[in-house]
């Protein structure tokens, strides 16, 4: 893994997401660890925008939002991450340990889990056709990478049908239902061989 505050570059294949940037080139998709301070006022925008509901922040003011990632940053057992595509700010990351952190009374964590959020930024303009699922497939393949995770656990609601789509795109199983805080939520679980094997995986290759 890159030393704290390096970005870690993954060129994203043209194939998913090919007009994320022009022609005859692919898009850049890179992580680095969040810097709260320079970021909170889009963090605030991102996570208040109606099509982030999901992540229940849409309440929180900005300073609000700045206590929430400070908490977050001095957790041992949790990270923040800010992802860029080309260069620019573009989607929201955070992994934890789920021995620790969130589904400690749900899941029987296995050396190696590593629960994962993600949150592309809302669009401004229309919308890019493929952006999604090229980060979702490079995020996917960061944890399982770049931090070295066994299986990457996520935890969406039940009633998300559109980010549930998006998983089983990447290759995450289903194991069960489970109430968490705020929501009855589906614990699925990928590995490197259920990324390469799925419809996002398969075009790394």
């Amino acid at each position: 893994m890159s030393a704290p505050g390096t970005p870690v570059a993954v060129a994203a294949d043209a194939s998913v997401g090919s007009d994320v940037t022009p022609a005859g080139s692919s898009p850049v998709v890179t992580l680095e660890p969040l810097d709260v301070g320079a970021h909170v006022a889009r963090l605030h925008a991102w996570l208040t925008h109606p099509r982030s509901a999901a992540w229940e922040m849409g309440h929180l003011g900005v300073d609000e939002v700045r206590a929430y990632f400070d908490d977050v940053a001095a957790d041992p057992h949790q990270q923040a991450w800010l992802g860029r595509v080309d260069g620019e700010p573009t989607f929201l990351v955070e992994t934890y340990d789920p021995a620790h952190v969130l589904l400690t009374e749900v899941h029987d964590a296995e050396p190696g889990d590593v629960g994962m959020h993600l949150l592309v930024a809302p669009p401004t303009g229309a919308p890019v056709h493929g952006l999604t699922s090229a980060v979702m497939r490079e995020v996917v393949r960061f944890v399982l990478d770049g931090l070295g995770a066994t299986r990457v656990v996520v935890e969406p609601d039940v009633t998300n049908t559109r980010i549930a789509a998006k998983n089983a795109a990447a290759g995450f199983r289903v194991l069960r239902e489970v109430d968490l805080p705020g929501k009855r939520a589906l614990l699925c679980v990928c590995t490197r061989a259920d990324l390469a094997a799925s419809p996002l995986g398969r075009t790394l290759r």
